[in-house]
């Protein structure tokens, strides 16, 4: 279950974010794309009741492994580009793709997730401001440090695994999946996202982003002047077309794959022998533990904020706002009869509540709640 405190949302201008989400999740039908069951709201709060997937995410399985083999690879790749696909069809804009939004269901499936940076392709509401790093993300070609010295790639993946499991849950987050037309603010579509493919591919293989940094802005900085900055390590030894395919996602808008649709990336050499219309029903290249439906094992474990139960959302003059019949959250509600009537899809029975002789029995199972948005 994802929680949005609704004075949040109004505070920091996220209303159509909030609707371009549950939007998105209520119109794709997809087994690349999270399921959503219900969206409601109170006085205070939105729900989003979606599916739970007991696999994990890639970034902890990307933590856990270092790197993937390039058969791996393949095929968590191929899995995301028809995930992205699948919402560029529907004319959305994911904008916020990364390991962590990269869930697996328990037979080791990729579906993709977190849609509250989706923006509609036709939307002239959305605020840039999410992306905002500042002028000096344009500032030359400035590097991090120009006395820095030069790490290897074994001594980059520790630094990067250390930091990745702080950024991890932080309020700050990481702009090392981000494109550079985003960064610059210059004007974007669909081809953001296949940026941020080639960006996470890169990782899977070599086990770092390819414009990581010790700090946000030194990414920023690279990631805007990427041609003098994508390389690739001589100490890990790729195929020629795994090379080629990722230098061709990390480009220049114009010149990027799929810029002319995701046929282009699927023909490319590297995904030779991929069957696209059968992957989901091939066994994938990770299988995970899982023991039960509400398996947890698979994510990285972590503290939870204190500040969620100090804040209050009956104060400030967002207040006057809030109410479930306000104006800004109308039509919000949502419920997947196709879903919740299905007695067989695991958890049902804990949102089912209905006097009919014919509904689904309760089960009293706990919720899995994520208030990360709450703040």
């Amino acid at each position: 279950m994802k929680k949005l405190k609704k004075s949040e949302m109004l505070r920091r201008g996220q209303v159509e974010h909030v609707k371009a989400e549950r939007n998105l999740l209520a119109e794709v039908d997809s087994d690349c794309i999270v399921k959503l069951y219900y969206s409601f709201q109170d006085d205070d709060y939105l729900y989003l009741v979606m599916e739970y997937l007991p696999g994990g995410d890639m970034m902890t399985l990307l933590m856990r492994k270092d790197i993937l083999t390039e058969d791996e690879a393949r095929f968590y790749v191929a899995e995301t580009v028809l995930a992205i696909e699948s919402i560029h069809k529907h004319n959305y804009i994911h904008r916020d793709i990364k390991p962590d939004n990269l869930l697996l269901d328990r037979y080791g499936h990729l579906k993709l997730s977190d849609f509250g940076l989706c923006k509609p392709l036709d939307c002239s509401t959305l605020e840039e401001k999410d992306f905002s790093v500042g002028d000096s993300a344009n500032g030359g070609s400035k590097s991090e440090s120009p006395t820095a010295p030069k790490r290897t790639q074994q001594e980059q993946l520790e630094n990067w695994q250390k930091n990745r499991r702080m950024l991890a849950y932080s309020t700050v987050g990481t702009p090392d999946y981000i494109a550079p037309e985003v960064l610059q603010k210059k004007g974007y579509g669909m081809e953001c996202d296949w940026w941020s493919l080639g960006a996470i591919m890169y990782e899977m293989l070599i086990g770092y982003p390819p414009f990581y940094s010790d700090d946000p802005m030194s990414t920023c900085r690279k990631i805007v002047n990427w041609k003098n900055h994508l390389k690739f390590p001589e100490e890990v030894k790729l195929s020629r077309e795994a090379k080629d395919i990722t230098s061709k996602l990390l480009c220049n808008v114009t010149e990027r794959l799929g810029s002319n649709g995701t046929d282009e990336i699927k023909a490319h050499p590297w995904f030779k022998g991929i069957e696209w219309d059968k992957i989901y029903q091939m066994e994938a290249a990770f299988i995970p533990e899982v023991n039960d439906e509400l398996d947890t094992q698979n994510f990285e474990k972590f503290e939870e904020s204190e500040s969620h139960s100090q804040s209050t959302s009956r104060s400030g003059p967002w207040r006057k706002m809030l109410s479930s019949k306000d104006i800004n959250f109308v039509g919000y509600t949502y419920k997947n009869f196709k879903v919740v009537n299905d007695c067989q899809v695991p958890g049902m029975g804990t949102f089912f509540v209905s006097s009919s002789p014919y509904a689904c029995p309760i089960n009293h199972a706990p919720l899995i709640t994520s208030e990360k948005y709450q703040a």
